[in-house]
């Protein structure tokens, strides 16, 4: 804030300076791509939240991690999308005050580099779940249990905070940071998909693998709904990692290849489009791929319908 208030004169140089500069005709695009994205967005995870608060089949630790995922999802149709509204708008109308301007902005960084952390760390968690159950056996529930994930999830949220905090110090770091703790969050996750792949393929009993216990007994793991939900998990995962991707090359070129001014301004808004369409495309993935939480989500509709 201190580079922001040495004078008014200056501030309001600064912050019409930091004004979106991009094309009308792609800030409008880009206004009325947001405005959808958050309704569906908002919608879509809403509805999968509603389904999982349903849907019983689910081991309620994984289940709370899917709900992380889905609150994230949530928060940027309800709060990143409409800000990137109003930030766009600022191309388009001279309504916005360079003072609104330059708190709306904070706002997008901020809630921004929370979420995306939590969302990154969240589906990493997914997958060693996923590793813990089949290399756990007998064990799994009593090593991967609700008060367990919950203070995992409350760490995830705290290093969100921290990572909006080192941003507003010196937002290049928090770049950095942020980088470098995806692309270890992403290295787990595919040693852990790996790994799993490699213990499936030398299993010997091909129907069953003891996991759990059932009225004293051994339950099974049933391989085939195992490697569904295996391969739920690596969707989203792959889902996350396309959309973040281009957004990730962009900036990095900006850092440390030279690409600046209006070009890097079109490029930056465009692929922070796709960077959080992510959290539209995730409750179709679920639907998609867990069929339980898809009969679930139906069932919402449907109940929707009658109550309308």
């Amino acid at each position: 804030m201190d580079n922001f208030t040495v004078t008014e004169n200056t501030t309001i140089e600064l912050n019409e300076a930091s004004k979106s500069s991009i094309p009308t005709e792609i800030a409008v695009f880009l206004l009325t791509l947001n405005i959808l994205l958050s309704i569906t967005a908002s919608l879509g995870n809403a509805l999968i939240l509603i389904a999982l608060h349903k849907e019983t089949s689910l081991h309620p630790p994984t289940k709370l991690l899917y709900r992380c995922l889905a609150i994230t999802d949530l928060c940027v149709g309800v709060i990143i999308h409409p800000v990137i509204v109003v930030f766009h708008l600022s191309s388009v109308t001279t309504v916005i005050s360079w003072k609104m301007f330059y708190y709306i902005d904070k706002l997008r960084q901020i809630s921004s580099f929370v979420l995306c952390q939590v969302s990154v760390l969240t589906s990493s968690a997914i997958s060693i779940d996923r590793l813990l159950a089949l290399l756990s056996g007998l064990r799994y529930r009593y090593v991967v249990t609700l008060p367990r994930i919950r203070a995992i999830i409350s760490c995830f949220w705290l290093i969100g905070v921290l990572a909006a905090a080192i941003n507003l110090w010196n937002s290049n770091i928090a770049f950095i940071v942020g980088f470098v703790e995806t692309l270890f969050c992403l290295t787990t996750s595919a040693f852990s998909y790996g790994k799993i792949f490699r213990k499936l393929r030398h299993q010997l009993q091909v129907h069953a693998v003891p996991q759990g216990l059932t009225n004293g007994r051994q339950a099974p793991l049933n391989i085939a709904r195992y490697k569904r939900s295996v391969t739920s998990a690596i969707w989203v995962q792959l889902a996350l990692v396309t959309c973040y991707t281009p957004f990730f090359v962009v900036v990095m070129f900006n850092l440390y290849g030279g690409m600046s001014g209006d070009k890097f301004q079109v490029a930056f808004d465009i692929t922070a489009a796709l960077f959080y369409f992510n959290s539209t495309l995730n409750p179709f993935l679920y639907c998609w791929r867990i069929r339980s939480l898809r009969q679930a989500a139906k069932d919402t509709i449907k109940q929707l319908k009658c109550c309308k």
